[in-house]
């Protein structure tokens, strides 16, 4: 018996309306427009606003999706959302969005790998089509990071942003989908990128605010080091076991991170910069949602067409890397 082909029926994301650009926080932070663009590629960025939650982003996305797919919330059999910024501990983000859609039939829990965990989930929903356990996936990654972002670190405020993206998986025409993959994890590095308190560790208190324990803490140059060297790797293995190599790749969707973080790794591929997805100079890192968003702008625009061949690729906190190849077909 073949194995069953899986792929993206239907994609689609969404952004908050604000937009907070460089020369905002200008006036807030010691820092320049040009010294931002410079170092990271970003000159604006969407942050949601006060009442403004991770499911409602992920509802938002979820329903375009749904809608790309023909597919209706009924029809759904599982809802895995990867997130590190979930409305609350519990319930999960995934069980929200199943109310918010009236997925009735619908299993749900959500991921943390950080800015892979798309590609986690895409991994995963993939797995359970495939194995026969269910047949329609909805796969979202989303974040409002600007919760969770100390706004006086100029190394971290200039960075990340908010957004949604989601993916409807199910079955398709053998030959086309999702041909291969690949991910991986390190937890030595797991100092490198987190959010100290909040948890069983450092419980939330008096001292952890005041410490400003509940915001994103960085290594960036150790972060940068570990994105530079994984991200080709990651993309050349998920390749490899597609049984393809660079030179068959139409477009790589990497996580948007860092302008010098892509471009190094589209140099690992050989790939030119005209194919490479890049819109980071509009949201900055939108950690899970990063790859979904910059995936469904490549296909509105008409840029990603049927047989084409596409390396998504990330990496995150963990620390984390994976790396997809899909040939499109819709």
């Amino acid at each position: 018996m073949n194995e069953k082909s899986v792929g993206i029926l239907g994609i689609g994301s969404y952004v908050p309306e604000k937009i907070v650009t460089n020369k905002d926080l200008e006036k807030i932070l010691d820092t320049s427009d040009e010294w931002i663009v410079d170092r990271t590629g970003i000159r604006e960025r969407r942050i949601a606003e006060a009442g403004e939650a991770t499911s409602d982003l992920a509802t938002k996305a979820a329903e375009k999706a749904l809608l790309d797919a023909g597919v209706s919330a009924e029809e759904i059999d599982i809802i895995i959302v990867a997130t590190v910024t979930p409305d609350m501990l519990f319930p999960s983000v995934a069980c929200l969005v199943q109310n918010n859609l009236k997925a009735i039939k619908a299993a749900a829990f959500d991921i943390t790998a950080v800015c892979t965990g798309f590609m986690y989930g895409l991994v995963m929903g993939s797995a359970f089509i495939k194995s026969g356990t269910y047949k329609k996936v909805l796969v979202i990654g989303a974040e409002t990071l600007s919760k969770i972002t100390d706004w006086t670190d100029r190394n971290t405020a200039i960075l990340f942003g908010d957004g949604a993206g989601a993916a409807v998986l199910g079955e398709t025409s053998p030959g086309v989908g999702i041909l291969g993959v690949d991910l991986g994890a390190d937890g030595t590095g797991g100092d490198l990128l987190k959010v100290p308190a909040g948890g069983s560790k450092q419980p939330a208190s008096a001292e952890t605010i005041s410490n400003n324990l509940h915001f994103i803490h960085m290594n960036g140059n150790e972060v940068f080091k570990f994105a530079v060297k994984v991200m080709g790797e990651t993309a050349i293995k998920a390749l490899e076991n597609a049984n393809l190599s660079p030179a068959d790749v139409t477009y790589l969707v990497p996580h948007q991170a860092n302008t010098r973080i892509i471009q190094s790794a589209a140099k690992r591929l050989a790939l030119p910069m005209e194919k490479v997805l890049v819109n980071i100079d509009k949201y900055g890192n939108t950690s899970a949602a990063s790859i979904p968003i910059a995936l469904d702008e490549g296909i509105k625009s008409g840029r990603i067409k049927n047989g084409d061949i596409l390396v998504l690729v990330g990496f995150g906190g963990g620390l984390t890397w994976g790396a997809s190849v899909i040939k499109w077909c819709k």
